[in-house]
C-alpha cells in the first residue's frame, strides 16, 4: 500500500512537470541561502543592517578585527554587529571566505557563543579555509580537540597554509605521531616562525624542558598550553580566550579602573563597571566646592560621562565645559574641551555662544585618513547601520586596544548616533570621557 502510494506521488510529480514543460514553463533554480543570514544571538539590530554596505570595506575590516586589539567599546560594537542575521552587502552573502572571516571576527572579538551557533547552523565549513579555521579555533577554545583535528583532517583546500601546519603538528603529537609531528613542525616554522608557537610546541615534542609562560592569544596557544599543564591564570587572555573562559554573555562594553582617591574617581569607577545606578547615587551625594581631591573640570566630566551612559542630552553640563575649556592651566582646558567635543557629539544642545567658543578649541587630533572620515560621514548621514559600523572599526582597529584619537572618536560618535547605533555612540563617548579622569 505505501509502495503504490509512493509510486503514485511520483507519478503525479511527473505528470505536473511535464505539464510545466509543455506549457513552457521554465522552474528558476533556489537561490544560493545568504551565509549572513544567520545569526548568533539576538542583538537587537534588523535585517536590513547591511543595506548600502560596501563589501570591499567589510573585507577590508573583518581581518583586522581577528587580529588587532580592541577597545570595550569597539568590541562592543564589532560582537553586536557581527552577531546578527542579516543578509549580507551586495556580493558578500554567498562568498563562503567572506562568512568565514566573518566568523574568525566575531570570536576574535570576543564572542565564542554566538560565532560556535552560526558555524553550527553553516553548511560545507571544510570547503573553505576561512570557515575551517573558525571552525578549528572554536573547537579550540571549547577544549574540543578532537573536533578541530577532525576539521583540519576534513579540509580540502588551503591545507599548507601556516595555520594548518601548526594544527596538524599538534594533532599529531596528540595522537603519538611524534616522527610526522616533528616533520610537520619544521615546516610550519620554515613557511611562518612564530616564536610563541616554537617554544610550546617544542616542548610538547620534547616531552620534556621549559616550555615558557603559557600563551593565550588564540585557540591552538591556549590548547597547547593545557595540553602543557601551564598556569593559564599567568598569562593575559585575549577577548576570545576570555569568553572562552566566561560563562557570561557577551553583552556591553565594561572598562576595568581603579577607583583612586577621591568621590568623582569612585564614581567613574563604577560607570566603567556598568553600575551607572551606583555613580548616579555617589554623585547625588557630593555637595559641589566640598569634594576632597576634586576640580570644576573633574564634576564636570563625571557629569558628562552619566549623560553619556543614560543617553540624556544634558546642555549644561555641556556649557560648563566649555566655559571651563577656555579657562585655567593647559591641562585642564584640554580635558574639559575634549569632554565637550564628546558630549556635543552626542547631541546635547548648544547656544551660539557657546558653539562659538567650542569653535575655537585646539583639543581634538585625528589619525583616520580624511577620505575614511567623510566616508564615515555620509555613511551615517544615508543611515547605514553596517557601513557606519564597519568604517568606526576600521579606524578603531587601527588605533588599538586604547581606542580611537579624541577627533576620530568624536567623528564616530556622530556618525554611529545619525546611522541610528545610538547605543554604541554612548558606549564611544563613555570610553572617550574615562579616559580624561
Amino acid at each position: 500500500m505505501i509502495r503504490n502510494s509512493l509510486l503514485a506521488g511520483l507519478a503525479t510529480v511527473s505528470i505536473l512537470a511535464g505539464t510545466a514543460h509543455a506549457q513552457g514553463v521554465e522552474v528558476a533554480p533556489l537561490a544560493a541561502p545568504d551565509l549572513f543570514s544567520t545569526g548568533g544571538r539576538d542583538t537587537g539590530l534588523p535585517a536590513d543592517l547591511w543595506r548600502g554596505a560596501s563589501a570591499r570595506t567589510l573585507g577590508a575590516v573583518l581581518p583586522l578585527i581577528a587580529t588587532k586589539p580592541l577597545s570595550p567599546a569597539s568590541a562592543a560594537l564589532a560582537r553586536r554587529v557581527l552577531a546578527t542575521g542579516a543578509n549580507g552587502p551586495q556580493g558578500a552573502g554567498q562568498d563562503r571566505t567572506m562568512a568565514g572571516l566573518r566568523a574568525n571576527a566575531l570570536i576574535a572579538a570576543g564572542d565564542l557563543q554566538a560565532g560556535s551557533a552560526i558555524l553550527a547552523r553553516t553548511a560545507g565549513v571544510e570547503r573553505d579555509p576561512a570557515l575551517s579555521q573558525a571552525a578549528a579555533e572554536a573547537a579550540l577554545l571549547s577544549g574540543d580537540n578532537t573536533r578541530a583535528c577532525a576539521v583540519a583532517d576534513a579540509l580540502n583546500v588551503g591545507r599548507d597554509e601556516a595555520y594548518w601546519l601548526r594544527l596538524r603538528a599538534f594533532c599529531q603529537a596528540l595522537a603519538g605521531q611524534a616522527g610526522a609531528a616533528q616533520l610537520t613542525f619544521e615546516l610550519a616554522q620554515t613557511q611562518a616562525r612564530d616564536a610563541v608557537y616554537g617554544r610550546l610546541m617544542g616542548a610538547k615534542l620534547a616531552g620534556a624542558g621549559d616550555p615558557g609562560q603559557a600563551s593565550l592569544r588564540n585557540g591552538l596557544d591556549y590548547a597547547l598550553s593545557r595540553s602543557l599543564g601551564l598556569d593559564l591564570a599567568a598569562a593575559k587572555a585575549s577577548p576570545a580566550i576570555a569568553s572562552a573562559l566566561s560563562t557570561a554573555t557577551p553583552g556591553a562594553a565594561f572598562w576595568p579602573m581603579d577607583p583612586g582617591v577621591s568621590d568623582v574617581g569612585a564614581a567613574l569607577a563604577a560607570l566603567g563597571a556598568g553600575d551607572l545606578a551606583r555613580a548616579q547615587a555617589m554623585r547625588a551625594a557630593m555637595v559641589q566646592d566640598q569634594i576632597p581631591n576634586t576640580g570644576p573640570v573633574d564634576l564636570a566630566i563625571l557629569d558628562a560621562a552619566i549623560a553619556a551612559a543614560t543617553g540624556a542630552a544634558d546642555g549644561p553640563t555641556l556649557d560648563r565645559l566649555v566655559e571651563r575649556g577656555g579657562m585655567g592651566e593647559a591641562k585642564a582646558r584640554v580635558r574639559a574641551q575634549s569632554a565637550a567635543l564628546l558630549l556635543a557629539a552626542l547631541g546635547s544642545p548648544l547656544g551660539p555662544d557657546s558653539r562659538g567658543e567650542l569653535a575655537a578649541f585646539t583639543a581634538g587630533e585625528s589619525k583616520a585618513p580624511a577620505a575614511r572620515a567623510l566616508a564615515l560621514e555620509l555613511a551615517g548621514e544615508q543611515k547605514l547601520l553596517g557601513e557606519s559600523a564597519m568604517l568606526a572599526l576600521w579606524t578603531a582597529a587601527d588605533a588599538g586596544a586604547a581606542g580611537p584619537a579624541l577627533g576620530d572618536r568624536v567623528r564616530i560618535v556622530r556618525a554611529l548616533r545619525a546611522a541610528g547605533l545610538e547605543a554604541d555612540a554612548r558606549a564611544f563617548a563613555l570610553e572617550g570621557l574615562l579616559a580624561l579622569r
